[in-house]
Protein backbone atom coordinates (compact mmCIF):
# COMPACT_ATOMS: atom_id res chain seq x y z
CA UNK A 1 0.00 0.00 0.00
CA UNK A 2 1.73 3.24 -1.35
CA UNK A 3 2.61 5.88 1.77
CA UNK A 4 2.12 9.35 0.83
CA UNK A 5 3.57 8.80 -2.61
CA UNK A 6 5.82 6.15 -1.83
CA UNK A 7 6.16 2.13 -2.30
CA UNK A 8 6.11 2.29 1.87
CA UNK A 9 5.84 4.11 5.24
CA UNK A 10 9.95 2.65 5.35
CA UNK A 11 11.06 4.50 1.50
CA UNK A 12 9.22 7.68 3.17
CA UNK A 13 10.89 7.81 6.28
CA UNK A 14 14.14 7.51 4.46
CA UNK A 15 13.53 9.89 2.02
CA UNK A 16 12.34 12.54 3.97
CA UNK A 17 15.40 12.52 6.32
CA UNK A 18 17.90 12.61 3.64
CA UNK A 19 15.62 15.33 1.94
CA UNK A 20 14.88 17.50 5.17
CA UNK A 21 18.32 16.75 7.22
CA UNK A 22 20.78 19.49 5.72
CA UNK A 23 23.89 17.38 6.52
CA UNK A 24 22.58 14.03 4.58
CA UNK A 25 20.82 16.07 1.85
CA UNK A 26 25.03 17.39 1.17
CA UNK A 27 26.28 14.00 2.00
CA UNK A 28 23.73 12.86 -0.84
CA UNK A 29 24.18 15.46 -3.48
CA UNK A 30 27.90 14.72 -3.16
CA UNK A 31 27.33 11.02 -3.67
CA UNK A 32 25.81 11.56 -6.80
CA UNK A 33 27.73 14.23 -7.84
CA UNK A 34 31.10 11.71 -8.04
CA UNK A 35 29.16 8.31 -9.07
CA UNK A 36 28.57 7.44 -12.39
CA UNK A 37 24.89 5.96 -11.28
CA UNK A 38 22.68 6.38 -8.83
CA UNK A 39 23.40 2.67 -7.94
CA UNK A 40 26.88 3.74 -7.41
CA UNK A 41 26.19 6.45 -5.43
CA UNK A 42 23.25 5.03 -2.86
CA UNK A 43 25.86 2.20 -1.91
CA UNK A 44 28.45 4.83 -1.16
CA UNK A 45 26.11 6.87 0.50
CA UNK A 46 25.01 3.66 2.45
CA UNK A 47 28.46 3.32 3.65
CA UNK A 48 28.46 6.80 5.65
CA UNK A 49 24.90 6.06 7.82
CA UNK A 50 24.18 4.32 10.63
CA UNK A 51 21.80 1.42 10.55
CA UNK A 52 18.54 3.00 10.82
CA UNK A 53 16.84 6.89 10.89
CA UNK A 54 16.84 8.35 14.04
CA UNK A 55 13.33 7.21 14.44
CA UNK A 56 13.66 3.71 12.83
CA UNK A 57 13.18 3.23 9.62
CA UNK A 58 15.99 1.05 8.07
CA UNK A 59 18.76 2.70 5.80
CA UNK A 60 18.18 0.36 2.97
CA UNK A 61 19.67 0.16 0.25
CA UNK A 62 16.58 0.34 -2.38
CA UNK A 63 15.18 3.31 0.53
CA UNK A 64 18.29 5.45 -0.21
CA UNK A 65 18.54 4.61 -4.30
CA UNK A 66 15.09 5.83 -3.89
CA UNK A 67 15.35 9.04 -2.53
CA UNK A 68 18.50 9.79 -4.55
CA UNK A 69 16.42 9.52 -7.47
CA UNK A 70 14.05 11.97 -5.93
CA UNK A 71 16.83 13.85 -5.68
CA UNK A 72 17.58 14.42 -9.21
CA UNK A 73 14.37 15.21 -9.71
Amino acid sequence: MPYNGHKNWNQWNVSLWIGNDEPLYRLAMDCLANAKTVDKAARRFKRCLPERTPDGARYSLVAIREALKGLQS
